[in-house]
């Protein structure tokens, strides 16, 4: 077999972990791992430092060991990587799975003063509010909330409703390149209608995340609150986003 070369500057079960990661995150590694000496052999390193590796993985929620019958990539975890110019729909691509937006109501409303000072929009400016599903192959993985300033977006919804993914329906309207400017990840326990959504159970925290995005100039175009089950989807902190 032969042997993968590793970057310098980490621990080598680092290297390792980070490597069977991408190969676990991109699909190209499923079912049962290679066993700890065909694994050392690949990296030309003991099995102890495989074994680091492993139990790293494991930690990330990215594998499973069984005893008595060898370690298994956990094939349900789905990886949101946030990026400075990422959004989840990226994340699903990378990982192989269809992606598609379910939306579930859409109208215009005041802002609150949160939204506004997020948005930086004048105290008592109309907003776009979209309630929507993430589903991931057809099954439902996040409930999402998102506020566009308006005017600007006072025609979104007839592109959006045909759309693939958020990012799809900026392509169509000319915002090809975005950036993230906000990141907040905390856990909460899940409204009645969003556990229903996601099916889980109401005394199980959701991941809640909010980001804030920006055109290329700099100008916030939405702000947007995304639920997801914590059992099933791991939260991914890459170093563009740092």
């Amino acid at each position: 077999m032969s042997t993968t070369p590793l970057p310098v500057g980490s621990p080598l079960w680092l290297q390792i972990a980070t490597t069977l990661s991408q190969e676990i995150l991109e699909r190209q590694l499923t079912g049962r791992l290679p066993n700890e000496q065909t694994l050392a052999s690949r990296f030309t390193v003991n099995r102890h430092t495989v074994r680091q590796a492993i139990q790293h993985l494991q930690a990330r929620g990215l594998v499973r060991i069984e005893r008595g019958r060898g370690t298994f990539v956990q094939e349900d975890m789905i990886a949101y990587r946030l990026g400075r110019n990422s959004r989840f729909s990226h994340s699903l691509d990378v990982q192989h799975l269809v992606g598609s937006v379910a939306i579930q109501s859409h109208q215009r409303e005041p802002a609150s003063d949160a939204v506004c000072g997020l948005l930086r929009l004048d105290a008592g400016s109309e907003v776009l509010r979209v309630e929507s599903h993430d589903l991931a192959s057809g099954e439902v993985v996040s409930v999402c909330t998102q506020y566009f300033p308006l005017p600007r977006f006072m025609d979104f919804m007839a592109v959006y409703r045909n759309s693939s993914s958020t990012s799809a329906a900026f392509q169509q309207l000319g915002i090809t390149r975005f950036n993230r400017v906000l990141s907040r990840v905390s856990a909460r326990m899940p409204r009645l209608e969003v556990a229903q959504a996601l099916q889980m159970g109401r005394q199980q925290p959701v991941l809640y995340v909010e980001s804030v995005y920006a055109d290329e100039a700099g100008q916030p175009i939405e702000y947007g609150i995304t639920r997801f089950p914590g059992d099933r989807v791991q939260i991914e902190v890459t170093p563009d986003s740092l």
